[in-house]
């Protein structure tokens, strides 16, 4: 009887073992500095958009996005950093001095598009 139960615990072990998987991980490619440029660039040019922000030039070489809501100046500047991250910033002047409030909106609607 005892050696029926080694026989039939050894048996549940090996059968155990032989169900169980290790899968390679899979590789993935890191995007490039000009996608994470382009998608940052995209990504900034549409939360102006969503903002209502009416572009008026865009010199991607200079990475300026300009534009107007009311009577506000806007802007979005998108560069490369000496590290390979990337540095957006918004500004938002009127007549009556910069819009902290609309910038942080911007810079919200920014995040969200690059799911953040």
């Amino acid at each position: 009887m005892h050696r029926r139960l080694q026989l039939a615990t050894i048996l549940v072990a090996a059968l155990t073992l032989g169900s169980c998987v290790v899968y390679e991980p899979v590789p993935v490619s890191q995007p490039t500095a000009q996608e994470r440029f382009d998608r940052s660039w995209s990504a900034a040019a549409g939360a102006m958009s969503d903002e209502g922000v009416s572009v008026t030039a865009q010199d991607r070489g200079a990475g300026m996005i300009r534009g107007m809501r009311g009577s506000a100046l806007v802007t979005a500047s998108v560069r490369t950093l000496a590290d390979g991250r990337i540095e957006v910033k918004f500004d938002a002047v009127g007549p009556t001095g910069s819009d902290t409030a609309f910038v942080h909106r911007l810079s919200e609607r920014y995040d969200r598009r690059m799911g953040r």
